[in-house]
């Protein structure tokens, strides 16, 4: 007869989510997980697979979570602008303030330390990024379709900027004494949109 999980997997991936985001992958140990899981080795394994097998699945996690909000505020009906503007200062106010400040994003933590020689990570990494600059682009060019945007500005190349720019904020917002570098190049960002 087989037994049932004494345990919710929901919980444990969302713990197991917290631990890594606010250690990394290499600084978080089998023996972390289980003490802060509360539950036995042989159950994450049985469970969630190996350490590698976890941290992805908490990648995974993390970008159900995160992605919602964005796509809400880059796709409401009207003016497209100011939901790009809320995305660029949503960012910049999150990587100075708040629990977020020393944990940056998940997204971009996983790119700095696993990405580079993981395929999997990285994978995962790459079709987060692809899908916020579509989001981007698609409110970037709804934009310059209403007239918000100048005709001339490309749409996809703004995106992209914005994209590479909202990752470096995150990474800067990490370090003391980030916050007016992250203050200022978001109010650049902001004027370089018009």
């Amino acid at each position: 007869m087989a037994r049932t999980k004494e345990f919710d997997p929901d919980a444990a991936l969302g713990a197991a989510l917290e631990l890594f985001w606010s250690r990394g992958y290499e600084a978080t140990s089998m023996a972390d997980l289980v003490e802060h899981l509360g539950i036995g080795r042989a159950s994450i394994y049985a469970t969630f697979g190996n350490k590698r097998e976890l941290y992805l699945k908490a990648l995974d996690r993390y970008t159900e979570h995160s992605e919602p909000p964005l796509l809400d505020e880059l796709s409401r009906p009207g003016p497209a602008l100011p939901g790009v503007r809320a995305v660029v200062q949503r960012f910049a106010h999150e990587a100075v303030t708040g629990d977020t400040r020393r944990t940056g994003c998940f997204v971009t933590n996983t790119a700095a330390e696993l990405a580079p020689h993981d395929a999997d990570a990285d994978r995962r990494v790459e079709r987060n990024w692809e899908r916020l600059e579509t989001l981007l682009c698609s409110a970037l060019t709804r934009a310059r379709a209403q007239g918000e945007l100048a005709g001339d500005r490309d749409p996809r190349a703004l995106a992209r900027m914005l994209l590479v720019l909202l990752q470096g904020i995150r990474v800067v917002g990490k370090v003391s004494g980030g916050e007016a570098r992250v203050r200022d190049a978001a109010q650049q960002a902001l004027a370089l949109l018009g």
